[in-house]
């Protein structure tokens, strides 16, 4: 399929009826989402790399990977007026974040296709932001997901290939920003093309004294600035859990309830 998916799109959808699907809250309930009950699920990631996005009203932004519209849709609840673009190559999560990005009256346009495949309609167009959640886990190592959704997002297509396909679709001076697996760092920049500049690699944290598991990464095209390491933010108050409540920190507290802003830090 070479044009963008229609809200009338049911094809996906129609393998799964409504008991076979959760309506979860986000942002403190500012946005609702349809997700599967089995099958891949948004957490938290993709709602923190939706409020790193400094975009501005009238800018274009295109999700990688798009899912079932989780952080576009977050982004789209915090900023209004964007022109939102989603890509995804399985039927059921692009006819999913149409029906969430419909009921949420989120204007988002979701193409169907691969990363080294795309549609026409994504090949033509050059976007002030790309944002992406891409496959954390190299296929050729680990076991196979039960579920073909989850294992489809988790593994996909190889991360150089995916982060080429990403920052192709940057304009000048745009930015990409992506989340990822720690352990994947020397790939992820060895990978990124030459052309982008301008990295800031931000370390997430469990908690204090804790290994970070997962990072943000954000380059630019045709950026100059020196590479920059932030220090880690920290997910949770406290060295250990200690009690059955909730312990985020405050500034991601405000992000996960209240959609806030999560700007890089600045030097």
């Amino acid at each position: 399929m070479t044009t963008p998916l229609k809200p009338c799109a049911t094809t996906g959808l129609s393998r799964m009826s409504t008991s076979e699907l959760t309506h979860d809250a986000f942002l403190g309930g500012r946005l609702k989402l349809w997700q599967p009950k089995q099958g891949y699920r948004a957490g938290v990631d993709p709602v923190l790399l939706a409020a790193t996005i400094s975009a501005k009203a009238g800018e274009s932004v295109l999700d990688l990977g798009c899912g079932a519209g989780a952080a576009a849709l977050c982004l789209g609840t915090r900023i209004e007026g964007l022109d939102l673009h989603g890509l995804e190559i399985q039927p059921f999560y692009a006819d999913l974040a149409l029906k969430n990005a419909s009921e949420n009256r989120i204007a988002l346009t979701v193409h169907r296709g691969n990363v080294n495949e795309m549609p026409a309609s994504l090949k033509e167009r050059r976007f002030n932001h790309v944002l992406t959640n891409p496959p954390y886990f190299d296929r050729g190592t680990g076991s196979k997901a039960p579920d073909e959704g989850r294992e489809t997002a988790l593994g996909g297509a190889s991360l150089p290939l995916w982060l080429e396909a990403a920052a192709r679709r940057l304009a000048p001076k745009g930015y990409l920003t992506l989340i990822c697996r720690t352990e994947r760092v020397p790939e992820l920049l060895t990978a990124l093309p030459d052309y982008l500049g301008s990295i800031e690699l931000w370390p997430i944290l469990p908690r204090t004294e804790q290994a970070s598991q997962l990072v943000l990464l954000r380059a630019r095209h045709s950026g100059k600035a020196a590479f920059r390491l932030h220090a880690g933010l920290v997910m949770h108050e406290g060295t250990r859990h200690m009690r059955d409540a909730e312990s985020y920190a405050p500034n991601v507290s405000a992000v996960l309830r209240n959609a806030a802003a999560l700007p890089f830090p600045k030097i």
